[in-house]
């Protein structure tokens, strides 16, 4: 089973997460991914806690089933082997601010010139143009600044860090792998290749969804609890009397009359219409009050066979354990440099022809560089010039 991508060739120097997950993905689906790292600048991922069998378990995850070369960039050896490279890999993704590859010799234009059929995917934290295109940035600052923290939150407590990387994952890592198969769409149509430019914060912004097409076209500004969404009606979470919590989502009004009977309120079901925020923040006083009777066991059980988009809020060893997601695989085996094998979250996209197995977790750092470089030509002697002059490891 190669899988759907397995005719792409991807050349990866991309650390962290945004790149590497992007990566991932393609991998997972049949890709040949060949990440090319630096000997003396470690991608931090490498020691991110926690640790397994001596590996970071962050790394064996968003590295799994890809090649790992190690090229110091400003040597103008290494420069060399990855124009070879690109005469074979057609597609690179990088994650450097704007400017950096182009310094080091392996910017677009360099290595189109050796491969006009070329697609060059550069994810940044806000784009290869703009003012702020050469600023440093986290995640946090993409949401901050695409305005989308300014109503993700409590008006008491103020804009919530959340526990996913929305703009590094749904924009740099998601929009990167959209950008670049619309790439490959467009050059097996034209014969052309190009570069994507992804800019994170774009991306961010372009997340609002609803929220923004409201304060696009009728300038209503949105704010933190306004929203039927966000925490401005009875759509939110409700703590329960041991201190858990249940989500209720019961917009439609056959889901909330369910709710309502559920938890012994009914005449509280018509009140869910009301467009009045007051009334709104009233309804959910009283929903509030109701789920304090009773534990989360007990609500459990009221809601397992109701159809009223009401779920519990599972800690992550509750999820894996879940029927629906155990039924659908969310996580997988994967095997690792020991001989044993490694839990990690699944490829999420399924095929009716299928995706390969996990072939391994993350590589070492040049784990994969001698075999690589055999398959450029260079004999063993070659290679190991190479290593004492320090351009491979």
């Amino acid at each position: 089973m190669n899988g759907p991508l397995a005719s792409l060739k991807v050349l990866d120097f991309s650390t962290l997460l945004p790149g590497p997950f992007a990566s991932l993905l393609l991998a997972d689906m049949g890709a040949q991914v060949l990440r090319v790292e630096s000997p003396t600048r470690m991608d931090l991922v490498r020691v991110l806690p926690p640790h397994v069998d001596g590996t970071s378990a962050s790394h064996a995850y968003l590295n799994r089933n890809k090649r790992c070369i190690a090229l110091d960039l400003k040597q103008a050896e290494a420069v060399e082997v990855v124009k070879q490279l690109v005469q074979e890999y057609d597609i690179v993704l990088e994650q450097f601010r704007p400017g950096v590859m182009d310094k080091l010799g392996v910017g677009y234009e360099a290595l189109r010139a050796i491969n006009p059929k070329l697609i060059y995917v550069s994810i940044t934290g806000y784009g290869q143009t703009g003012p702020f295109r050469d600023r440093a940035g986290h995640d946090i600052n993409y949401l901050a600044l695409a305005g989308v923290a300014s109503y993700t939150g409590r008006r008491e407590s103020g804009p919530l860090p959340l526990g996913v990387q929305l703009a590094d994952i749904g924009g740099g890592s998601l929009h990167g792998v959209m950008g670049l198969l619309a790439a490959v769409i467009h050059r097996q149509q034209t014969g052309e290749g190009q570069q994507v430019d992804v800019s994170m914060t774009d991306c961010a912004f372009s997340l609002h969804g609803m929220a923004g097409a409201g304060y696009l076209a009728a300038g209503v500004e949105p704010e933190m609890e306004s929203l039927a969404l966000n925490g401005g009606s009875f759509y939110d979470y409700y703590r329960t009397r041991d201190g858990r919590w249940f989500s209720v989502g019961s917009l439609e009004p056959q889901f909330m009359q369910q709710f309502c009977a559920a938890i012994g309120r009914p005449e509280l079901a018509a009140r869910g219409l009301s467009p009045k925020p007051e009334e709104q923040q009233a309804l959910k006083r009283e929903i509030a009050i109701e789920f304090e009777k009773h534990d989360f066991h007990e609500w459990q059980e009221r809601f397992a066979a109701l159809d009223a988009c009401v779920e519990p809020m599972l800690s992550m060893a509750e999820a894996v354990e879940h029927p629906q997601l155990r039924e659908r695989g969310v996580v997988t085996q994967v095997p690792t440099r020991q001989g044993g094998t490694q839990r990690q979250a699944a490829c999420p996209i399924r095929f009716s022809a299928g995706v390969p197995e996990p072939r391994h977790i993350g590589a070492a750092l040049g784990a994969h560089t001698a075999e690589v470089m055999a398959e450029l030509g260079y004999s063993a002697e070659q290679v190991e010039a190479l290593k004492s002059a320090k351009v491979i490891a």
